[in-house]
């Protein structure tokens, strides 16, 4: 092969490389970008939740609510505290585990103490457990009942009150198919929070 024809060839290498470069790094991003702010702006800026112009949350992602007066989230393992949206995951414990366990039953007696329940009563397992992504926004409906009369001492309000809520907060499976009802804890929370005490 001559040299004159090896860069030839080094030159329609060059110039296929940056013609991919442009396609694949600029022109089809942007495209995806453009068809998705047309198509579903909310979830493609991050279905972001805002209060009065501020972003407080995004219904995507789980945050650590604290205190009697909150719903409570699943469990996080998403970084050294939780709840951290850059460390997503979750803790890689197997069911054998023995740490897990005793986090379990840690996090259960807990979760009963927190919500006045006899010991002994059933805990739903998204109370004790984190999820894969430690970022779950949701917490099943038997969760949320049991949180219920808690919030309602904490914030004066009558039980069948925060129940209503939660009914109207109930997400249910995925196409009326998969998964279970569950309840968005951002949501809930707020409308909790936008509600006067009696």
């Amino acid at each position: 092969m001559t040299i004159q024809k090896l860069l030839g060839e080094i030159k329609a290498a060059a110039l296929m490389a940056l013609g991919l470069l442009i396609i694949l790094c600029g022109v089809y991003p942007l495209a995806v970008w453009g068809l998705a702010q047309v198509a579903f702006p909310d979830r493609a800026n991050g279905s972001l939740v805002k209060v009065r112009g501020q972003v407080v949350g995004s219904r995507l992602l789980a945050q650590n609510f604290a205190g009697p007066h909150y719903f409570h989230p699943r469990p996080s393992a998403a970084g050294a505290t939780g709840y951290d949206g850059a460390s997503s995951g979750g803790s890689n414990l197997g069911p054998l585990s023995r740490k897990l366990i005793n986090q379990v039953r840690e996090r259960a007696e807990r979760y009963r103490a927190e919500n006045n329940l006899p010991a002994g009563t059933p805990v739903p397992a998204d109370a004790v457990t984190a999820s894969a992504s430690g970022l779950d926004p949701h917490i099943s409906l038997r969760n949320a009942e049991l949180q219920a009369v808690r919030v309602a001492r904490a914030r004066d309000l009558g039980d069948q009150e925060v129940k209503s809520l939660i009914r109207q907060f109930t997400e249910g499976p995925d196409l009326g198919l998969f998964g279970e009802p569950r309840v968005n804890v951002l949501h809930l929370n707020l409308s909790l929070d936008r509600r006067p005490p009696r």
